[in-house]
C-alpha cells in the first residue's frame, strides 16, 4: 500500500512540476529572424612562366584578359549585399619586376575602379592584398555595378634574364567573399 501511495504522490508531483515549468510557445519569433550568410568563391587564377614573359619583346604586356563578373545582376542579390572583399595573392619566382592591373568594368565597359599591384623580382615575398567594400572600405556600388574584370600583366624588366629558381613563374590568385542579409 505504501508503495502505491508513493507512486501516486510521485506521479502527481511530476505532472504538477512539468505543467508549472512549461511556458506558452511563441511561434511568431521567426518574424524576427535575420540571416547573414557569407558566400566565398574563387574568381580567377593566372600563371605564367618566365619563358613566356620573355617572349613578349615588343610590348611589355604579356597578359591581358577580361573576365565576366556578374554575381549582382539579380536585383535581389544586389539589394541584399551588406559588404564584400576581393582577395589577391601574388607569388613571383621570376627575375622580373612585374605590375598587375585589375580594372572593374560596368556593362558599358566604363572603368569603375582599378587595383594596381607592383611585384618585386625573386626573392619576392608573397604579396597578399584584401580590398574591402562596404562600411570601412570602398563604395559598395563598385561591386554592385561591376560586370567584368580586366586583368593586365606587364614585365617591367628585360626580356633575357632568367631566375635561378627551378621553375620560375608568376602566379596571381583571386577570390571573393560577400556577406548578404536575408530577411
Amino acid at each position: 500500500m505504501k508503495r502505491l501511495l508513493f507512486r501516486c504522490i510521485m506521479a502527481t508531483m511530476v505532472v504538477l512540476f512539468t505543467y508549472s515549468c512549461a511556458e506558452e510557445q511563441d511561434f511568431n519569433q521567426a518574424d524576427d529572424l535575420n540571416v547573414t550568410p557569407t558566400v566565398a568563391s574563387s574568381l580567377f587564377y593566372l600563371e605564367s612562366t618566365e619563358e613566356f614573359i620573355n617572349l613578349a619583346t615588343v610590348n611589355p604586356t604579356f597578359y591581358s584578359h577580361t573576365f565576366n563578373f556578374d554575381p549582382f545582376n539579380e536585383q535581389f542579390v544586389a539589394d541584399n549585399l551588406l559588404d564584400g572583399a576581393l582577395l589577391y595573392e601574388i607569388e613571383n619566382t621570376t627575375s622580373k619586376p612585374l605590375t598587375f592591373s585589375i580594372e572593374y568594368l560596368d556593362e558599358g565597359g566604363n572603368v569603375l575602379d582599378v587595383e594596381v599591384f607592383d611585384v618585386e623580382p625573386e626573392p619576392a615575398p608573397l604579396l597578399t592584398v584584401r580590398v574591402a567594400y562596404g562600411p570601412g572600405g570602398k563604395n559598395l556600388d563598385i561591386l554592385r555595378n561591376t560586370s567584368s574584370l580586366r586583368v593586365t600583366a606587364q614585365n617591367l624588366g628585360d626580356n633575357s634574364s632568367t631566375s635561378a629558381a627551378s621553375e620560375p613563374k608568376v602566379v596571381l590568385r583571386s577570390a571573393a567573399e560577400f556577406r548578404f542579409e536575408l530577411l
